[in-house]
């Protein structure tokens, strides 16, 4: 029979090194927390945690021997991660892995839930990451060249802004929240989804056509900073926007 917490589990800033033996293979009943420490491996981590696993501000260089199942979020922002291999297969909300060193999204979960941020890394690509995200997914801040692999549907918004991409192709086909592609190398929306529940935001890049643009967008439409002044009506004339339109 295993071993069980009650409750939960906080082993934040207490510099440790590595996890305490005792905790392995235990299922912990709420939050397992060992954030602000200096662990490079999750050795000894329990196997189930019922709420949230939170291990930022750490050294890890792998997920190997993080919890199989955990109910709640996982966290591991702020390490020295260059994979998620060995992350747990299953997390019941939201997956957190932004500020790493990786390069790859391979190990990710492949359904997450809530939202799944993997923002301010080193990515050059997208293959690995989840295909489905029930809220919003954030890859900005990367060295992405393509959006192949991105999930296809995305619930929430999808923040690919501050990137190296020159196309969206590859890009979900559906968003509920708003799409941000700002800030990147954009000649053309070709691939862009054809549908943005929220704002649809493309300024800042080097696009001279609307071309490919979103069919519908529910909020406001983001064209400014680039090459070509676009204008209101050119705006409408591909894309069906329910808000505003800033040129």
């Amino acid at each position: 029979m295993s071993k069980k917490i009650i409750g939960d589990v906080d082993l934040s800033n207490l510099y440790l090194k590595r996890l305490p033996d005792i905790l392995k293979d235990i299922t912990v009943s709420g939050h397992f927390d060992c954030n602000y420490n200096n662990l490079t491996s999750l050795e000894g981590a329990p196997k189930t945690v019922g709420g949230n696993f939170s291990c930022n501000y750490n050294k890890l260089t792998s997920l190997e021997d993080a919890p199989t199942n955990v109910d709640g979020d996982f966290y591991c922002n702020a390490n020295r991660l260059t994979s998620l291999k060995g992350a747990p297969k299953t997390v019941g909300n939201n997956f957190y892995c932004a500020h790493n060193k990786l390069t790859s999204l391979d190990g990710a979960p492949k359904n997450v839930v809530g939202n799944f941020s993997c923002g301010n890394n080193r990515l050059t690509s997208l293959v690995g990451a989840p295909t489905s995200v029930g809220v919003s997914f954030w890859c900005n801040g990367n060295k992405l060249t393509s959006l192949q692999g991105a999930p296809t549907n995305v619930g929430g918004d999808f923040n690919c802004s501050n990137n190296l991409l020159t196309s969206l192709t590859g890009a979900p086909k559906t968003v509920g929240g708003s799409f941000i592609c700002n800030s990147n190398k954009l000649t053309s929306l070709t691939g862009a989804p054809t549908s943005v529940g929220g704002n649809f935001y493309c300024g800042n890049n080097n696009l001279t056509s609307l071309v490919g643009a979103p069919k519908t967008v529910g909020g406001h439409f983001y064209c400014n900073d680039n090459p070509v002044k676009f204008t209101r009506e050119q705006v409408r004339a591909v894309c069906n926007v329910k808000g505003n339109i800033y040129v």
